[in-house]
């Protein structure tokens, strides 16, 4: 079975199991366990960040973030396909009790101009205070779309004027790295708290990082625990991250180069209506004569899994597990549907 549904999928390697199983643990909660420690002050370093903070999700730590940056009835700025308002279960609103103003970026990426012009004003009893701007990268419903290091910059100089937190939802964030060339130190000058995904592109098991400085980490601390992320001797999914940092990031070029290659054989085929630029692992096509359902299902039929991503599109992940043979299983199948 070829799984491109997700980079979630991918099962950990035999050199990341062996590592899993020589990790040093403590408990975690009594901040006792010496592998999660490596792995915060490893991801924090990566970023030029304080200090980081080990949890089980993506979702965790951008609600944790969210909540240690507003207050109740304030606004957050985010595009409107991003995960924290798509995907968390609305989580703003449960978690922070906060309201959302969705924007509306090319492919999901905000320019500093959209951001200035949905601030509220302070003083006006009307409307929520803005009290966060929350970018990703990549944007997973714009199709791995990722932004440039000029334009966070551009959007943290409009949030510095307005006093405003930056956080940045990177679970994708290596995968925008890897394609743009810019410093991963330079991250930490721009963005109050990133999270930090470990189990997508990289390939481990589970698990995600909070950096931010060490006061914010502080206080993330006591909400990870009111949201049940407390972990014991979770060191042994911590070395996995490890692991994941020290092996893998230079693989995921090779990713956006597969990506690439199913983008240009969906463009040729007469099924395909539109391929979104395929700019790192993420590829969204929309289909014209035939149903999401009709495609799937002709492509579990050789053993081939996608996902629909809305009406009429879509679409295909890959990943670690996702080989050169594999590539050329898919394609193969793909001209053939034609």
């Amino acid at each position: 079975m070829i799984d491109l549904r997700s980079d979630t999928v991918t099962k950990p390697s035999a050199a990341m199991l062996q590592a899993m199983m020589q990790a040093s643990v403590g408990d975690d909660v009594l901040n006792e366990d010496p592998t999660v420690q490596q792995l915060q002050k490893k991801t924090a370093a990566i970023f030029g960040m304080e200090a980081g903070l080990f949890c089980p999700s993506g979702t965790m730590t951008n609600q944790i973030a969210i909540r240690l940056h507003t207050q109740p009835q304030q606004e957050v700025i985010c595009d409107k396909r991003s995960h924290i308002y798509l995907y968390e279960g609305g989580g703003i609103a449960y978690n922070s009790m906060c309201s959302v103003r969705l924007l509306d970026g090319k492919r999901g990426i905000l320019s500093a101009t959209d951001v200035e012009a949905s601030i509220n004003n302070p003083d006006d009893i009307h409307a929520p205070q803005t009290a966060l701007v929350s970018l990703e990268n990549t944007v997973n419903k714009g199709g791995g779309a990722y932004y440039t290091l000029p334009q966070i910059t551009a959007i943290r100089e409009v949030c510095h004027t307005h006093h405003l937190p930056l956080h940045l939802d990177g679970a994708r964030v290596f995968n925008a790295l890897t394609a743009s060339g810019d410093d991963a130190q330079q991250y930490g000058t721009y963005f109050d708290t990133i999270s930090v995904c470990l189990s997508k592109g990289l390939g481990a098991p589970v698990g995600s990082v909070l950096l931010g400085s060490k006061a914010h980490i502080q206080k993330a601390m006591r909400i990870r625990k009111v949201l049940g992320g407390g972990m014991r001797q979770v060191g042994y999914l911590a070395a996995a991250g490890i692991y994941a940092l020290d092996n893998n990031i230079r693989l995921l070029a090779d990713d956006h180069q597969r990506a690439r290659v199913l983008g240009d054989t969906l463009q040729a085929l007469p099924f395909v209506s539109e391929v979104l630029p395929v700019d790192t692992n993420i590829v969204i096509f929309s289909l014209k004569g035939m149903s999401t359902q009709q495609c799937l299902a002709k492509l579990a039929a050789h053993n081939i899994l996608a996902i629909a991503f809305g009406p009429t599109e879509i679409r295909m992940v890959t990943h670690l597990d996702f080989d050169d043979a594999m590539l050329d299983r898919v394609t193969n199948t793909l001209r053939n549907f034609a």
